[in-house]
């Protein structure tokens, strides 16, 4: 079964959740079952680009990343949308593996696939209320718990904080899942702004507030506090 890629880029770094700085090639598939208010790849799932959608073999996306990337990386980040809608992301898996690649994915965590337990280091980052979105916790429930029983690499938490109220659905995450590791995160609100300089500006500001936030947190003791730290180099860019 071929695979909807919409891009595939890199070398780069890795500006989000557990795997921040990390050296690595990008595949973007198309497609998700969210549709959040803020979100910073609309374009993979409000149909503006769907006839940019390439349906791939898995071995077709490999020569893909050789082309783009050469022999300068070992990791790849399988992104979106929202990958987990795709059984097929199973061979691919299995073949970045068999060239000794390492490989990360996020998900919303609304979703199961067999394959997640072969992922080196997967990311659930469930929606909070600003995104507009609802999560379902029956099935982050189920997922965690079977990553907690079956999970070969590591796996972690990440929560994409914009106001006070999403702050505490960190909090609530957090006491339900304790024993799994929570990278919060602070949100880009100014997608639309190609202004580098001011961007940048005012992205450290929303970082100092959630990290004065969470600093006078009780609840909110054994977390990691991380920018989006593409956006610091790269503002709006895409493909970076």
């Amino acid at each position: 079964m071929k695979i909807p890629v919409l891009e595939i880029f890199g070398p780069t770094i890795q500006g989000e959740g557990m795997v921040i700085g990390q050296k690595t090639m990008f595949v973007r598939t198309a497609g998700c079952d969210y549709a959040c208010s803020w979100c910073d790849s609309a374009f993979t799932w409000d149909g503006s680009e769907k006839g940019n959608i390439q349906m791939m073999e898995p071995e077709e996306i490999w020569h893909a990343l050789k082309e783009q990337g050469g022999n300068t990386f070992s990791h790849v980040t399988i992104s979106g949308g929202n990958p987990a809608l795709l059984r097929q992301i199973d061979e691919l898996v299995d073949l970045l593996h068999v060239h000794q690649i390492k490989i990360a994915l996020e998900t919303q965590g609304s979703r199961w696939q067999s394959w997640f337990t072969k992922i080196d280091e997967l990311t659930l980052s469930p929606k909070p209320p600003s995104s507009g979105m609802q999560t379902n916790f029956t099935v982050l429930d189920q997922i965690i718990e079977s990553l907690q029983n079956e999970q070969k690499g590591d796996f972690s938490l990440k929560i994409v904080i914009f106001d006070e109220q999403d702050l505490h659905y960190a909090i609530d995450l957090h006491q339900r899942y304790s024993d799994v590791n929570l990278f919060l995160q602070v949100g880009n609100d100014d997608l639309a702004n190609l202004d580098d300089r001011h961007l940048l500006s005012h992205l450290l500001e929303r970082y100092e507030w959630l990290i004065g936030k969470v600093m006078k947190s009780e609840e909110l003791k054994d977390v990691h506090v991380l920018p989006q730290l593409h956006t610091y180099l790269w503002g709006n860019k895409r493909g970076v």
